[in-house]
């Protein structure tokens, strides 16, 4: 990037953050503006067409400028990276108040969900693709489909984005969190990790490897597939798969997409259940 923009860059965020430079404050929102147009194309992915891009920009904006008021450069933290997180979680929040999935689409995850609990605990193992299909009576190319339909919701707004350093942030790791427990109702959850740990050694291994590889390493879907050697798209659907898998064992929310604390408590288990 050219020296004179950075120089100038910098100069304005002076100018803000330590006289209040309304000016400046302005010019810092316009010349970031592309972040949002950035985190909202990733985000609208696969979401209806219904879904007003526009209205998305708008609420993203919001995030960006949120972003400008409360960023404080004497951390060392690149602005890139804490505005794509706090752009992110303001988009997530209206589409979860938006709830932009079909009504269908949460049924069919719920009866997916269901059909793997029962499997398992009649099987004694996770259930086989063709063997929830054949419960739910429909072909694999339909539970397939299904699944994919459910991973819209769960992977393209949990993506994780690169910084402009090259480290993979999420934005749940940089806004507010309303699900993270208190510490006491942390150490009534802690049953719920020690749970997921044995719920993650039961999965198939190439599930089990998929989650280590998302949830503990932070590789992309993109990168995963990559590794197993399978279309990104075939890894959505693990993903799908394997998250419904834990909910039907553990339980969880009752949304498509994971809370906060849902993605750390699979983390910390993924990790556990590696050692």
């Amino acid at each position: 990037m050219d020296g004179t923009y950075m120089d100038d860059t910098a100069s304005l965020w002076e100018r803000y953050t330590r006289h209040g430079d309304r000016n400046a404050r302005e010019e810092l929102i316009l010349r970031y503006t592309p972040l949002v147009k950035y985190v909202v194309g990733r985000l609208a992915i696969g979401l209806p067409a219904a879904m007003d891009r526009e209205d998305l920009i708008n609420c993203g904006v919001i995030g960006l400028i949120e972003a400008v008021d409360r960023f404080q450069p004497a951390r060392g933290v690149k602005f890139e990276s804490y505005a794509i997180a706090r752009i992110r979680g303001q988009v997530l929040d209206t589409l979860r108040q938006l709830d932009v999935l079909p009504r269908s689409a949460h049924r069919q995850a719920r009866e997916i969900e269901s059909a793997i609990a029962e499997l398992s605990q009649l099987f004694g193992r996770i259930p086989e693709d063709s063997e929830v299909a054949d419960h739910l009576g429909i072909t694999l190319d339909e539970y397939r489909s299904r699944l994919m339909t459910s991973s819209t919701a769960v992977i393209s707004l949990d993506e994780p984005t690169r910084s402009s350093d090259g480290d993979s942030l999420d934005w749940y790791d940089c806004v507010e969190d309303t699900s993270m427990p208190t510490p006491s109702e942390y150490l009534d959850r802690q049953e719920s990790v020690d749970q997921m740990v044995t719920a993650i050694q039961n999965l198939p291994e190439r599930e089990r490897l998929m989650i280590s590889l998302y949830y503990q390493d932070r590789l992309t879907m993109k990168e995963i597939g990559a590794v197993l050697g399978i279309s990104e798209s075939r890894v959505c659907q693990l993903h799908t798969k394997a998250l419904l898998t834990l909910r039907g064992i553990v339980g969880g929310s009752a949304g498509l997409v994971p809370t906060g604390f849902e993605r750390r408590t699979i983390g910390v288990a993924a990790y556990a259940s590696a050692r």
